[in-house]
C-alpha cells in the first residue's frame, strides 16, 4: 500500500562539478552542500524537513551520464518565464518552450551538461 507519493530523492549526472553547481545556483539560486557517497562525488541541493517536496543531488562519476534521454525531472519554479531566460543566458538550450498545459505552466531546457531538466510553475503561481 502506497503511504506517500512515489518520488523520494533525484540524482542529476554532471561532468563538470563547479560547472553544474554553477549553473544551478545563477539559475535558480539554489546552494549546494559538496559531499561524497558511496564513493561518488555529490553536491546537495537544499532540503528542508518541514516543507514539502523532495530534494536530491548533482551526482558525479563512471555511472553518471549526463543525457536528454530517459526520465525528466522537474523543478518548481513561481517565475518560469524568469527561469527560462536565465537558463538561456547560461548557456542552456530550450527544448521545450514555456506552456500552459491547463494544470500549470510548464518548459524543458538542456542545462549545462546535457540534461533534459523540466519546470513547473503552478497556474496560482505557488511551486
Amino acid at each position: 500500500m502506497q503511504q506517500s507519493n512515489p518520488a523520494v530523492y533525484f540524482e542529476i549526472p554532471v561532468s563538470d562539478m563547479n560547472r553544474a553547481m554553477a549553473f544551478y545556483r545563477e539559475v535558480l539560486g539554489f546552494t549546494f552542500k559538496e559531499s561524497r557517497i558511496d564513493g561518488y562525488h555529490m553536491a546537495l541541493f537544499p532540503f528542508q524537513t518541514e516543507l514539502p517536496g523532495i530534494s536530491g543531488a548533482l551526482a558525479m562519476g563512471e555511472v553518471y551520464r549526463p543525457s536528454k534521454e530517459g526520465v525528466i525531472l522537474y523543478l518548481g519554479t513561481s517565475d518560469i518565464k524568469a527561469v527560462m531566460r536565465l537558463a538561456l543566458e547560461r548557456g542552456g538550450q530550450e527544448l521545450y518552450p514555456v506552456t500552459d498545459n491547463g494544470l500549470g505552466l510548464v518548459a524543458e531546457f538542456e542545462d549545462s551538461e546535457g540534461n533534459r531538466i523540466g519546470l513547473y510553475q503552478s497556474l496560482s503561481r505557488e511551486t
